[in-house]
C-alpha cells in the first residue's frame, strides 16, 4: 500500500494575522494601504509611453497621469508588486511546490481554464479601474482604517462571488 504524501501549507489564520500586520506597517511607513492595481496602471502607462508616445501625449488619461507621475515605474506600488511576485516564486521554490502547469477540473481542458483565467483577470482589471482600486486597496486597506466604503466593497466582492459561483464552478470542480 502506497503512502499518500499530504501537501503542507501555511496556517491560514497565521497568514491572515501576518497580512494584517503588513497592512498596518504599510499604513505607518508609507501613509497608505496596500494595493496592486496602481502598479499595473504604471506598467500600462509606461508601455503606452514607449510604444505610442504621440497617443500618450494626446490622450487625456495618459497626459494627466504623466503630468502627476513623471516616471510611472518608480512608484512604490511597482516595487511592492515585484516583491509579491518574487516572494511568491521563492515561497513556491523553497516549499518545492514550484511547478509550471495548469490546474483545472478533469471536466474541462487546459485551454478553457486559461481562457477563463484571462477573461477573469481582464474583468478584474477593468473593475479595479471603475472602483478606483483593487480588492486589496479598496476592501482590505479601507477596512483597516474603518472606512464604510471598505466594508461595503468587501461585502460587494464576496456577495458577487457567491452569486456567480454557481455558474462558474464547473470550471474548477
Amino acid at each position: 500500500m502506497s503512502e499518500v504524501k499530504k501537501t503542507k501549507y501555511f496556517n491560514p489564520y497565521i497568514g491572515g494575522v501576518l497580512l494584517g500586520l503588513v497592512l498596518l506597517a504599510a499604513n505607518f511607513v508609507s501613509g497608505r494601504g496596500l494595493g496592486a492595481s496602481g502598479a499595473i496602471k504604471s506598467a500600462v502607462v509606461s508601455t503606452v509611453n514607449t510604444v505610442a508616445p504621440s497617443h500618450a501625449e494626446n490622450a487625456t488619461y495618459y497626459k494627466e497621469y504623466n503630468e502627476t507621475h513623471p516616471n510611472p515605474m518608480k512608484s512604490w506600488l511597482v516595487f511592492q508588486l515585484l516583491g509579491v511576485l518574487v516572494g511568491g516564486f521563492l515561497s513556491g521554490a523553497l516549499a518545492k511546490r514550484l511547478k509550471f502547469k495548469v490546474e483545472h477540473s478533469p471536466k474541462i481542458s487546459s485551454k478553457r481554464r486559461i481562457i477563463f483565467a484571462i477573461l477573469g483577470g481582464m474583468f478584474f482589471g477593468f473593475g479595479s479601474q471603475l472602483g478606483r482600486g483593487c480588492t486589496s486597496g479598496s476592501a482590505l486597506s479601507g477596512m483597516a482604517v474603518l472606512s464604510v466604503g471598505g466594508f461595503l466593497t468587501m461585502a460587494a466582492i464576496f456577495g458577487t462571488a457567491f452569486m456567480l459561483a454557481y455558474f462558474f464552478r464547473k470550471n474548477w470542480i
